[in-house]
């Protein structure tokens, strides 16, 4: 930057380049030779005048020996001016066809740049602004680098236009720093500039790469309707003050990861296509959108300091790991939503909004997310402590619960529905054909039995048929996927979870597939236990299938009336004779009363009347109520009475459980 030994200016101390066919700068030059040097300048001339000082006047007689009178402003081709020291600098409306260099340079006064067209690269690499500059509505049409530059007032750049890279690195904004309705067109570089003022670029308009990487924003920061139309990076940014992005868009990946919000923060009516906050902080944010994403919103390694309400309409939505050190709530649409690992100190609730989201006069119109499933799913909860965490109309049918903690704590509200058994007629050994039973079901349960089954796994972004098991992300690895046993006592905490909730339908379901993964482990449950498990799934389906308990019940009356016709009703009821001696003196007789054994002689044939059927059934009523007959009965008969009168009040008392179980509130 500095001019070569010999070329600057003959006064002592001064380090200004000499003008040309001269020995001294333009400041220190005689007025005479000051007056011929204008005199030779013309619009368009290139001019270097490095390290020079010029008082306000001096610029002005410059800006006048380049003044085009056809484009009514200042011309200049190329400009060094590199190490320039200016007291009021105005450039307003000039054009620099060339390169422009100020890197280094020093404005101890006001500098105004307004309307400028820098038609070449523009270079104000660490200058120094010690008072307010303006380059509203400059036009850079080539690179514009102000990487390192001081300001100590308010810079202010409305309207500006960039087309090529703005460089802004490491810049420092000590006053207010103003880019309303500013135009990037090529990448836009603020990466670890620091803005100790309020940070305006409210209405900007970003159609390249745009990274503010390790910037540092002291008080507000205003990005309110401003349009990111390529990837844009935030980076372990700092926002000390508010930070508004209201109505903002970003139309492509949006990076907040490992950010800081210590003030409010608002994305009301924000659109992504995709963001990343992992990893970032919210140390004072009360209220998280309405936003709506195309995409994936992550939020994994999140911070929430302050009591929050999250309003999002997206894809997908990411919560690993994400820490909540007071209350919050999470009201969401068409999202699927992966919260584990999740840290939950307080109680958490989420929810599915059932209507668009208006807040403050705005209102989410999801135009991005059309076409979109509805309903909100929870693919996750591994690693959550689920005593503080409530969902509400919640699709559950994916949901990963092995991991969880206290999940007999979780506490499940509005209608949140799970995966259902496969549907239709199946065929076992290809013969015969059997039907599972419709109940609620967990998706660990799928993948267990979709492994048993040998399906095979299905391709991304394929949905499952209803007739099969579900297969889960771990279906080539057995040892990964969770065993009947683990998968029990899902079901039994659930199942408590229900119980609490006073939904005895909901428990009864998940009772029946704790039963069932019983039934199936064979490292828990000993071969006794599971012959007994076996019979009693056959019978009535653990006490929660009435039509099975029914089906039994009317089966073994059937038998028992077709055994009772058959072989114990007798061919008539034997006569009671009374035989006794009358001593001859006469005194007290004795009499001794006898009845012969019931005896079945009739042929078989005759066996099988109206009457004999009659008398059949009113046995076979009387032992399903545990009473007795009063009728005689053969041998055979006594002993079918007695198996029937323990048999047929079981099957009738699990048949009314189960009834209960399913209409009990």
């Amino acid at each position: 930057m500095s001019p070569a030994p010999g070329s600057t200016c003959s006064t002592a101390g001064c380090p200004g380049v000499r003008i040309p066919d001269q020995g001294y700068c333009l400041t220190h030059v005689a007025e005479e030779d000051r007056a011929a040097y204008f005199a030779g300048l013309t619009p368009g001339s290139d001019i270097d005048h490095r390290c020079t000082r010029f008082p306000g006047y001096l610029l002005h007689r410059l800006m006048q020996a380049l003044y085009d009178p056809e484009a009514r402003c200042a011309r200049i081709g190329e400009a060094d001016l590199r190490g320039a020291e200016f007291n009021e600098a105005d450039f307003d409306k000039a054009i620099f066809s060339g390169t422009v260099r100020l890197s280094e340079a020093k404005f101890y006064e006001r500098a105004s740049f307004t309307e400028v067209q820098f038609l070449g690269d523009a270079w104000f690499d660490g200058a120094h602004f010690h008072e307010v500059v303006g380059f509203a509505e400059a036009q850079f049409s080539r690179q514009a680098g102000f990487s390192k530059v001081t300001f100590d007032a308010q810079a202010t750049y409305d309207q500006v236009q960039f087309a090529g890279v703005a460089a802004f690195d490491d810049a420092q904004f000590s006053g207010a720093a103003r880019f309303y309705g500013a135009k990037f067109d090529g990448q836009a570089m603020f990466i670890g500039a620091k803005f100790s003022g309020s940070a305006g670029y409210t209405a900007a308009r970003f159609s390249s790469h745009t990274a503010f990487g390790g910037a540092e924003f002291a008080g507000d920061a205003g990005f309110s309707a401003a349009m990111f139309l390529a990837q844009v990076d935030f980076t372990r940014a700092q926002f000390s003050g508010p930070a508004h992005f209201v109505k903002a868009k970003f139309t492509s990946d949006a990076g907040f990861g490992a950010a800081i919000f210590s003030g409010e923060t608002k994305f009301d009516g924000a659109q992504f296509s995709s963001a990343n906050f992992s990893g970032a902080l919210f140390a004072r944010t009360t209220q998280f959108g309405p936003l709506e994403c195309a995409r994936e919103i992550d939020l994994s390694g999140a911070i929430f300091e302050v009591p929050v309400s999250l309003e999002i309409a997206a894809i997908a939505v990411c919560f690993e790991r994400t820490r909540w050190e007071s209350t919050a709530t999470l009201r969401l649409r068409h999202a699927t939503v992966n919260l584990s690992h999740a840290v939950l100190t307080n109680p958490v609730a989420v929810t599915a909004h059932p209507t668009l989201f208006r807040r403050g006069g705005i209102e989410v119109q999801e135009n991005l997310l059309q076409g979109s499933r509805s309903g909100v799913r929870v693919s996750s909860v591994r690693g959550v402590d689920a005593a503080h965490l409530v969902l509400t109309d919640i699709d559950l049918v994916d949901c990963l619960f092995a991991g969880a903690f206290h999940l007999d704590q979780l506490r499940l509200e509005g209608r949140c529905t799970f995966a259902s058994t496969p549907t239709g007629l199946h065929r076992r050994y290809l013969i015969c054909p059997y039907r599972w039973s419709s109940r609620r079901t967990l998706a660990e349960e799928h993948h267990w039995r979709a492994q048993l089954a040998g399906q095979r796994a299905l391709p991304d972004g394929r949905h499952p048929s209803p007739r099969v098991w579900r297969t889960g992300p771990n279906h080539s690895s057995p040892d990964l996927t969770p065993d009947p046993e683990d998968v029990a006592t899902l079901y039994r905490q659930l199942r408590k979870a229900f119980e609490d909730g006073k939904n005895e339908p909901g428990a009864a379901d998940f009772y029946y597939g704790e039963m069932e993964m019983r039934r199936h482990d064979r490292v828990d449950t000993t071969a006794g236990e599971r012959f007994l498990l076996r019979g009693y799934w056959l019978l009535s389906g653990y006490g929660l299938r009435a039509s099975r308990a029914i089906g039994w019940l009317l089966a073994a009356m059937a038998v028992t009336i077709v055994l009772m016709v058959g072989l114990g009703l007798p061919d008539s009821s034997p006569e009671q004779v009374a035989t006794g001696t009358v001593p001859a003196g006469g005194g007290q007789v004795t009499l001794v009363v006898d009845k012969d054994d019931p005896r079945l002689t009739l042929p078989v044939a005759d066996r099988f009347t109206g009457e004999r059927f009659d008398k059949a059934v009113q046995v076979v009523l009387n032992s399903v109520v545990f009473r007795t007959s009063g009728q005689d009965l053969t041998t055979w008969g006594t002993y079918t009475e007695m198996i029937s009168r323990f048999l047929e009040p079981v099957l009738l008392a699990l048949a009314a459980l189960a009834i209960r179980g399913r209409i009990k509130r």
